[in-house]
């Protein structure tokens, strides 16, 4: 598995990040060319080296109609000293649709802007169609993102995930007046993400670099252990006592990475077997990955029965309704639990007996493999022998 692991331990800026990933590529040269054909209005991209604290990497630049337009997106300070155009969602829209870029990658900038408007909207009390765009608006900042978003769909990877986004701390100046960091609009975007402050004064994370992150990284986590086959620094603009930059490893891990699941529990006393049986296999109709039942002794000392269901986290609702139709509780807990799985291919092995199914799990250098039980059993009525005889024979034919 293909996989993008972005440090982020010194904040997160669109320019960092589309520097750092055409830092992966082995031909520059051709990425930035590439980029350039998209014919975004009156935007050039150059990369060029820099360095920080004695780090070499690259640092990513965009020029509108020939000039440079500064990095507002950059650890910037949130003064419109450009004067640029503003623009609302609507008019992004027309500048993004219009570029010639895949579907994918349009719909993906799209949805950055979307939950920048829907932030910038929360931030200032306005609706999001009325939301004029000050600087991530801007073309540089379109530059940006659909800069990212191009280069992401290149590299064609299976998972994103990154650090802990560090935000830096104190005050930043805006057209508003000087407001706090994390930014109004920034600190709404963080929400449901990993963050802290780190003892760096100043903005480390801005808009478009925690909604780029949002739309793309699927967890965070430590780097997860993996082959490396590139690296790539996008460098910022500022010097800070810390390298002011984003890594980017690409590498390829056998095993899936961890993801995380709900987990719902709650006790009965009153529901016979034949209920509890019958319950449960509702709740694996409704999308519940596992239901299983431990004897319990409840208060009182009477004997009851803990239930304990696990499912994705976007089938929560639906679960939590299910258990409450099937089952007598009317309380239950929650939590959520990291869970480690391997790679799983189904496979069919055909025999004299029939076709059994097969399920083959690989990673963490091992590999299990298992008959589906219902077609063992199939196998074993049909020539009247034990489960372990049926075994055997579709073994013989499965090479």
């Amino acid at each position: 598995m293909k996989v993008l692991y972005l440090d982020l331990s010194m904040g997160v800026a669109g320019d960092m990040l589309s520097a750092a990933l055409a830092d992966l590529f082995d031909n520059k040269e051709q990425v930035i060319d590439r980029l350039n054909a998209l014919n975004i209005t009156g935007v050039h991209y150059s990369l060029t080296e820099s360095v920080k604290r004695g780090i070499v990497g690259k640092k990513m630049t965009v020029t509108v109609n020939g000039q440079s337009e500064g990095e507002h997106d950059n650890h910037h300070d949130h003064d419109d000293h450009h004067h640029h155009h503003h623009s609302g969602l609507k008019d992004i829209e027309r500048i993004i649709s219009s570029l010639n870029i895949s579907d994918n990658v349009k719909q993906n900038a799209l949805n950055v802007y979307k939950l920048i408007a829907q932030a910038e909207s929360r931030a200032h009390g306005v609706k999001v169609e009325e939301v004029h765009f000050h600087e991530v608006g801007a073309m540089d900042a379109v530059a940006d993102v659909v800069a990212v978003s191009y280069l992401l769909d290149l590299l064609k990877v299976d998972e994103i995930v990154c650090s802990p986004i560090r935000t830096g701390f104190g005050f930043t100046r805006c057209m508003h007046g000087v407001i706090p960091v994390p930014a109004p609009a920034t600190a709404y975007l963080l929400e449901g993400l990993t963050a802290y402050a780190g003892d760096e004064e100043g903005e480390l994370a801005t808009p478009t670099g925690v909604a780029l992150v949002k739309n793309f990284v699927s967890h965070i986590c430590a780097m997860p252990t993996m082959t490396i086959k590139k690296v790539g620094y996008g460098m910022g603009e500022k010097d800070f006592s810390h390298p002011n930059m984003v890594r980017a490893f690409f590498g390829e891990t056998q095993e899936n990475l961890t993801d995380e699941v709900v987990k719902l529990e709650f006790n009965v006393d009153d529901m016979t077997a034949e209920q509890l049986a019958y319950s449960g296999e509702r709740l694996m109709r409704t999308g519940a990955k596992e239901v299983y039942l431990t004897p319990v002794t409840m208060k009182k000392s009477r004997l009851g029965t803990l239930v304990t269901v696990l499912c994705d986290q976007s089938a929560e609702d639906e679960t939590v309704r299910a258990i409450f139709k099937n089952y007598s509780t009317i309380g239950l807990r929650t939590s959520v639990c990291k869970r480690y799985v391997l790679d799983r291919i189904n496979s069919v092995v055909e025999t004299p007996y029939g076709s059994v199914r097969k399920k083959v799990s690989t990673g963490y250098g091992l590999e299990k493999s298992k008959y589906e039980y219902d077609d063992v059993c199939r196998v074993a009525k049909n020539l009247d022998v034990s489960f372990e005889r049926a075994l055997s024979f579709i073994a013989e034919f499965d090479k």
